[in-house]
């Protein structure tokens, strides 16, 4: 069913499209050899190219363009042999050079799709326009002085990837599917952190409003959206607020416009700038970008398996359902310490354990799975010892509780705590003879009244401290009041 809001003329269709801004994983920016790492101290790692000092030259950055490339490539999208930088022109106090070297005309990645999940179930075809490369600004800080103004050029020049979509999208879930599958194609590539709240990933979100039937209306940016639920809250907001503009007689002006997050509004920040008030031309400083037809195919052959292919993998070879084989390939290191879990162990089990359990203790002790206590392989370990009956299940969540707690392997944790499943029979028939025996009223009412057992089963496992195994225990005690 299509998503409409309804405003007082009727139903309105919602169209989005998203321009994503992805910094590229790289150890050096775009056009220097400065450093790029986050949290260094203010302008320590410029480069007199990153502070635009006359004279200086760019240099393309060889790993930059691998990891467009990489990233295209995921993107099911055409990569373009031949692409050019152009100087894109404004000021800004924190664009030392003057202008931005980007790619407008000549962008090295075209179209492309992706297929994203949508909570119903199904799914959804986003076009991909365009990938290009281009070069982020410096950080203006107004807050650090009454009346003085700073400069910090760290991310001058740090690699961007421009990755546009077409307007595919006609909800806010869309939209948020989208971004959620973008930024975990590009995490699996390793092309871009999608750091969000570190500014790695964000998003300038355009949003128009239609009755059905129309064709597009004007379209409004909401800008630097960094997170997917304010880019899904942002949606919401733009287009309600251009519905009311629209119903009300008024016109919405093509504009670029923050999205307040403790309101929940969209305000105007800039008039939406057409292309030629960039005043774009061919960098001089910079040939032609011109990528061997045969790097591309040897990029394509190092790609790592993407979560779409792996999601398949998880549901045909290992027999999960398309849930949990979507949970356990959200992420890439989910995956891998999942599949380090299942190697050579029953993959359902393995997977009951790392989204149960396991997951369940991540939460209650507020950690990622990066920084789990639990590794993979104290976790495989935990498994073997409820497959050779060491533990039961139960035993095995308390011995996981005290993984969590001290992150020593579960084997070290059964020998200190005796925590031994009884598997000898003599010795569990011994415990089910004494309960038997002490409890003769609880006997007769049983044989009129079955569901009594489990209180048996209850008293036998209190008797053995929880150490009995319980198929075992069910079985004597089974036998032994039915006899």
């Amino acid at each position: 069913m299509s998503y409409t809001i309804d405003g007082e003329t009727g139903p309105w269709e919602l169209v989005i499209g998203l321009e994503v801004h992805a910094q590229v994983t790289s150890n050096a920016k775009l056009f220097s050899g400065a450093a790029t790492e986050f949290g260094a101290e203010p302008n320590s790692q410029v480069s007199f190219v990153d502070a635009g000092f006359p004279g200086m030259l760019p240099v393309i950055n060889r790993e930059c363009v691998a990891q467009a490339v990489r990233t295209g490539l995921g993107l099911n999208a055409q990569v373009n042999p031949w692409s050019r930088f152009d100087r894109k022109n404004y000021f800004y106090a924190d664009l030392p050079q003057g202008y931005q070297i980007s790619q407008f005309a000549h962008p090295i990645v075209g179209t492309g799709v992706i297929t994203v999940e949508l909570s119903d179930g199904g799914t959804k075809e986003i076009g991909i326009t365009r990938l290009h490369l281009e070069q982020d600004a410096g950080k203006s800080i107004h807050d650090q002085h009454a009346t003085k103004s700073f400069i910090d050029l760290n991310r001058s020049g740090v690699a961007l990837m421009e990755i546009v979509s077409e307007p595919d999208m006609r909800s806010p879930e869309e939209a948020g599917a989208y971004l959620t599958k973008l930024r975990q194609i590009l995490r699996y590539l390793g092309t871009c952190d999608g750091n969000m709240e570190q500014g790695s990933l964000r998003a300038d979100v355009n949003v128009s409003v239609r009755k059905a039937g129309e064709g597009f209306r004007t379209r409004c940016e909401v800008k630097n959206v960094n997170s997917i639920r304010f880019v899904m809250q942002a949606v919401e907001a733009e287009a309600r607020r251009q519905i009311e503009v629209w119903e009300s007689g008024g016109t919405v002006d093509q504009e670029t416009r923050l999205f307040d997050t403790s309101r929940g509004t969209t305000r105007s920040m800039r008039s939406k700038e057409d292309a030629h008030d960039y005043r774009y031309f061919p960098d001089p400083d910079l040939p032609p970008l011109v990528v061997d037809p045969a790097w591309i195919e040897e990029l394509r052959a190092g790609l790592p398996e993407l979560p779409d292919a792996r999601r398949t993998r998880y549901v045909n070879d290992f027999g999960l359902s398309a849930y949990d084989a979507s949970v356990l390939t959200a992420e890439k290191e989910t995956a891998s310490f999942y599949e380090e879990v299942a190697a050579g162990r029953d993959p359902k089990v393995a997977a009951n354990w790392v989204t149960g359990d396991f997951f369940a203790m991540l939460n209650r002790l507020g950690k990622g799975i990066e920084d789990s206590p639990v590794s993979a392989k104290h976790l495989g370990a935990l498994l073997d010892l409820i497959a050779d009956k060491t533990l039961s299940g139960k035993m095995a969540k308390e011995v996981l509780e005290a993984m969590g707690e001290t992150g020593e392997a579960p084997g070290t944790i059964v020998e200190r705590r005796g925590l031994r499943q009884v598997t000898d029979t003599g010795a569990i028939e011994a415990a089910v003879d004494a309960i038997i025996a002490a409890n003769p009223d609880k006997v007769a009412q049983y044989k009129a009244k079955p569901t009594l057992f489990g209180w048996f089963v209850g008293q036998v496992m209190k008797a053995m401290k929880g150490q009995g195994n319980p198929a075992l225990v069910n079985e004597v005690l089974k036998a032994k009041l039915d006899a």
